[in-house]
């Protein structure tokens, strides 16, 4: 039996508690409940794993051999999800036929099971007119590019509660694990791993920069702050950039160039993007560039590599971005998810960083207290079954309000099996991963009025490339 429907268990001690984080099979958990007499909590599946991923890796690129290699040692990624391709290195754009042949490859050679993807590359970023993360998710579609300033096909994954993209909506996200050279992409890893389940202690820094054209994601910086509630610390600070700060998580700014980066402290799992249009452009970019960030020390950046103009379904949606990474969601699934018009846009980090997952026990008195982040905002069941194959019965409800930490107590005395299931949202039930289809729909319909732009023909939206 291959345990990958299991994200963690946590076992502290001989008489601990142990908690199991569920995906769609939780046989583990009746195996763990059989073999113990002590409490188990099954906790909802909430970020994808190591099984998830599948590094690719162009032979005819040595830093894409090095930093492949080194990233699936560092994640545990095994040798059936390391994919070879081989193709011309140093090319920043490939054509569509080019990227036909080399998608063709790669479907082939992609285990089913596969849920999403690490490009261990710098080169290319784009195809044509998407950006190569783009073009492996879904394919090369042209509806995914723009003729000038206009907006593009819509990504069902944005604000989605899939746990499973390929299963349930037919793409694979993907990340470039790109830096500058060798040496920086092999600290981007070690930050990524360094950073899972460390619940970090900083600050979120959302800027109002004197770029008007840039500057667009200031107006739901309100709204973002209002959606995290008490979950994380957020500043909103007027100003072109931030110098000094140690305790930088998320750092979210619009401008063609952020003086001072280097002068911050990052913490492990940190994210940061600024608006423009070519930070997606990674070599030799006439704008900032995100490998920039990563350089700095940011675990996670975007920026697009195609002219956007400034409409911000093209960027990162900084309340969703935090919201879902504080929830313990992976940084390939937190970003993607934000970004409700991916098709030009380009995602680089390590997809498996996840700072805010796991869970914390500690003994109180007759109980176990649990506490845990990857809870995401709802109301849930707390059900109790004398063991782990029921059956079940509820004995509480909880209500997660904000994407911070969330604790449950459980007696030491029976029953010796817990979970905790989501209930659905209101309006629809139904079936994707245990999600329901008209939560997707849900989540880009309620986009706020001021997200969306009035219109999608120049008159209405700005090029960022002019200066």
């Amino acid at each position: 039996m291959r345990p990958l429907s299991l994200l963690r268990c946590f076992l502290r001690a001989v008489g601990a508690l142990v908690v199991v984080l569920a995906g769609p099979a939780p046989s583990l958990a009746v195996e763990f409940a059989a073999a113990s007499t002590t409490p188990i909590l099954e906790l909802p599946r909430t970020g994808l794993t190591a099984d998830d991923i599948a590094v690719v890796i162009n032979d005819a690129d040595p830093y894409s051999v090095e930093v492949g290699a080194h990233y699936a040692a560092a994640r545990r990624i095994t040798s059936e999800r390391v994919i070879h391709l081989r193709f011309p290195a140093g090319r920043g754009v490939l054509t569509a036929e080019e990227f036909g042949a080399l998608k063709s490859q790669l479907d082939a050679k992609t285990p089913p099971q596969v849920q999403a993807y690490a490009l261990a590359w710098a080169q290319p970023y784009g195809v044509a007119c998407m950006s190569v993360t783009a073009a492996v998710a879904f394919g090369f579609d042209r509806a995914h590019c723009a003729d000038g300033c206009r907006l593009i096909k819509a990504s069902a994954y944005f604000d989605s509660d899939s746990t499973q993209p390929s299963r349930d909506l037919g793409m694979r996200p993907a990340m470039l694990l790109a830096a500058r050279d060798v040496r920086d992409a092999h600290d981007l890893v070690e930050r990524g791993v360094r950073a899972d389940g460390r619940w970090p202690d900083g600050r979120a820094y959302l800027m109002r920069t004197s770029d008007p054209q840039r500057d667009v994601r200031a107006a739901a910086y309100v709204q973002a702050r209002r959606r995290i509630g008490a979950g994380y610390p957020i500043d909103i600070v007027k100003a072109d950039a931030l110098a000094g700060r140690r305790d930088v998580m998320f750092y979210f700014t619009g401008l063609a160039h952020v003086a001072g980066i280097g002068t911050n402290a990052f913490l492990d799992g940190a994210l940061a993007d600024h608006v423009t249009s070519s930070g997606g452009v990674l070599i030799d970019s006439p704008q900032m560039s995100v490998l920039d960030w990563i350089h700095a020390g940011v675990t996670g950046s975007y920026g697009t590599a195609f002219e956007p103009c400034n409409f911000r379904q093209k960027f990162p949606d900084v309340g969703v971005l935090m919201a879902r990474y504080l929830a313990g969601e992976t940084l390939i699934e937190a970003y993607w998810k934000s970004v409700q018009m991916p098709g030009q846009g380009v995602f680089v980090g390590d997809p498996l960083a996840r700072p805010f997952g796991g869970v914390r026990q500690v003994r109180v008195g007759n109980a176990y207290e649990v506490s845990t982040r990857a809870l995401r905002p709802g109301r849930y069941q707390l059900q109790a079954a004398p063991s782990g194959v029921g059956p079940y019965r509820s004995v509480g409800r909880i209500e997660v309000v904000d994407p911070g930490i969330q604790r449950v107590r459980l007696p030491v005395t029976p029953p010796r099996a817990y979970r905790l299931v989501r209930e659905p949202l209101v309006g629809g039930a139904g079936a994707l991963s245990g999600v329901s289809r008209s939560s997707i729909a849900w989540s880009l319909s309620r986009m706020p009025p001021h997200i969306l732009n009035k219109a999608s023909t120049s008159d209405d939206s700005t090029s960022l490339g002019s200066r």
